[in-house]
């Protein structure tokens, strides 16, 4: 069978500096640091917002929470920032921070300065953002994009960077193919990646559109939602198999459901009496390459 346990990268949890080895050995420290390492004040107003970065929303109710925290205690870890040719700084991570210590009124904040290119600042951008709030898949699906399409980075290396495995890759990017409008729903949170991932088998966008609406409407489990798919794509076969297919054995049942969690494929699996077959489904030849990779691996 097509392997499900996919392993786990280890980096995430260890750190920005131990995700990003080849940008820590390139990067140069170019702010006066006193001996004990303690990072350097820079004046809110002189800190321009990452045009890398990759989150879009901001909770306003937990950034008043941050904000407050500030006003207390201080910002307890600094933010990370690069110098720009007008004397000014530009964020690399830490905009929640940066943002909060604004709402504080605050006049400065603590920053590392380091000096480091479009490609390390965006990376690590991206990994700081993984690393503290996860990101809504639609924002890790463009931050991908935006790997791939201006620095040229493969799935793998961008793997790599994340501290995530080559398939989870593959699958945000595959969510930038769903109509606008199901995007912003999944930004939204009305549906999550489960949701996205088995409304990506209906090639048709209005028909895709139509099912996301009512996959919302109706608050449907991402099961039920498979099912639904199922039975726009097969209706004949659907409606006469219906019956049938529910009591399909619950271990069959659970590696469908991992294949398809795995690859970001529909799988159908055959089973009488523990003889049957596996159906594995593409409707791109991106996916079917995408697929023989992953078989080779």
């Amino acid at each position: 069978m097509i392997g499900v346990d996919l392993p786990k990268r280890k980096a995430l949890g260890k750190g920005l500096e131990s995700l990003l080895p080849r940008v820590q050995a390139s990067v140069e420290e170019t702010s006066p640091r006193t001996a004990d390492g303690t990072p350097r004040q820079i004046p809110l107003g002189h800190i321009e917002r990452n045009p890398y970065q990759t989150r879009t929303r901001f909770d306003e109710a937990q950034l008043g929470e941050l904000a407050a925290s500030i006003v207390a205690t201080g910002v307890v870890q600094p933010v990370l920032v690069r110098g720009l040719a007008n004397g000014r700084f530009q964020l690399i991570a830490g905009e929640r921070r940066w943002l909060a210590s604004k709402m504080a009124g605050k006049e400065t904040i603590p920053a590392i300065l380091r000096q480091v290119s479009d490609e390390q600042a965006m990376e690590m951008t991206i990994v700081e953002n993984l690393q503290r709030t996860d990101l809504n898949p639609m924002e890790q699906a463009r931050a991908f994009d935006r790997l791939s399409r201006e620095f040229k980075l493969t799935q793998e290396q961008m793997a790599q960077r994340t501290g995530k495995d080559r398939t989870s890759v593959a699958n945000f990017l595959r969510l930038l193919r769903l109509p606008a409008e199901v995007q912003g729903k999944v930004e939204a949170g009305e549906l999550s990646f489960g949701h996205a991932r088995a409304l990506l088998a209906l090639e048709n966008p209005e028909t895709v559109l139509k099912a996301a609406q009512k996959v919302a409407a109706l608050s449907m489990s991402v099961r039920q939602t498979e099912n639904y798919v199922q039975g726009i794509l097969h209706p004949e076969k659907h409606k006469g198999e219906e019956k049938v297919k529910e009591p399909l054995d619950p271990n069959v049942r659970e590696a469908r459901d991992l294949l398809q969690r795995a690859l970001g494929l529909k799988v159908t699996i055959e089973d009488k009496n523990g003889r049957g077959r596996v159906i594995i489904e593409y409707s791109r030849l991106e996916d079917f390459d995408a697929l023989m990779e992953r078989l080779g691996d």
